[in-house]
């Protein structure tokens, strides 16, 4: 073992650590805990007891992860022939109990992403090639295929299915039990199987920091795009965008809807 890991008090006789592994002094290794090659575990993480970190992970400051998550794990997928890719944890992530994890594809871009102070609850599942950014909220038992893509600020809650390469957009909340094939645009509230658009969510923009302006400017905007009938949906975009896009929120919705538009099935990320 490393000096590094020789000097740390806080690691329980009973984990196993590879030779290779660099752990923080500051960090905490509970019992049981398995630590495989290639792993980096930055200050103040703790890893409760019966955590796996299997391999060619990097995780930063300040996680808590709960008893029997299994973290950076071969991916799921056919197509991985046991290339080398990886797994990247931020800071100050609250891990819960059997959540699992899983590298990245070499033919995916080779890397799982996990940001900054996101709660993923009871065994909420993380495939291959997803990139997660920062205060998100995975409720329990939420499973994410490949190569989803989840921005700031949004919620899944519990038992929701997220189809392969869909987007979760800034500050929307999808209910519980839904069913995700295609993105979902920032800023609104889905629900349902399948899933359909509801509302604004005025809660997380409230939280998130825009004006009164722009959440009204996006409820406007939200009428004309999902509520009106008429014209196609990328004519009823071009009027929005003339009309309100001096609001930044508007501008990022707009800009998402299309992305979706040209993707595969209503799929940003999935290409025709």
């Amino acid at each position: 073992m490393s000096d590094q890991i020789m000097i740390n008090r806080d690691i329980h006789v009973s984990a196993v650590i590879d030779p290779s592994a660099v752990i923080d002094t500051s960090a905490v290794i509970g019992p049981g805990c398995v630590i495989g090659p290639n792993v980096c575990i930055g200050a103040q993480t703790v890893l409760m007891n019966h955590v796996t970190v299997q391999c060619n992970t990097t995780i930063g400051n300040g996680n808590t992860f709960f008893p029997f998550g299994v973290i950076g794990s071969d991916p799921q997928d056919k197509k991985f022939v046991g290339e080398s890719t990886t797994l990247e944890i931020g800071n100050n992530n609250e891990i819960r109990e059997h959540v699992t994890i899983h590298r990245g594809t070499g033919s995916g871009g080779g890397r799982t992403v996990v940001g900054d102070s996101n709660l993923l609850m009871v065994g909420c599942h993380v495939a291959h090639d997803c990139i997660l950014a920062n205060s998100i909220i995975l409720a329990n038992q939420v499973m994410l295929a490949g190569h989803v893509v989840i921005d700031d600020s949004a919620a899944i809650g519990g038992g929701t299915g997220v189809n392969q390469f869909a987007a979760i957009g800034r500050c929307s909340y999808v209910g519980g039990l839904a069913r995700i094939t295609k993105d979902v645009p920032p800023f609104v509230i889905v629900e349902g199987m399948p899933a359909e658009v509801r509302a604004v969510n005025v809660v997380a923009m409230s939280r998130g920091g825009y004006s009164e302006q722009h959440i009204d400017a996006t409820k406007e905007a939200f009428r004309r795009l999902f509520r009106e009938n008429g014209g196609s949906i990328v004519k009823r975009i071009e009027d929005v965008l003339q009309d309100l896009g001096e609001y930044d929120a508007v501008q990022y919705l707009c800009k998402a809807m299309i992305a979706s538009n040209n993707g595969k099935h209503g799929r940003s990320n999935e290409k025709k």
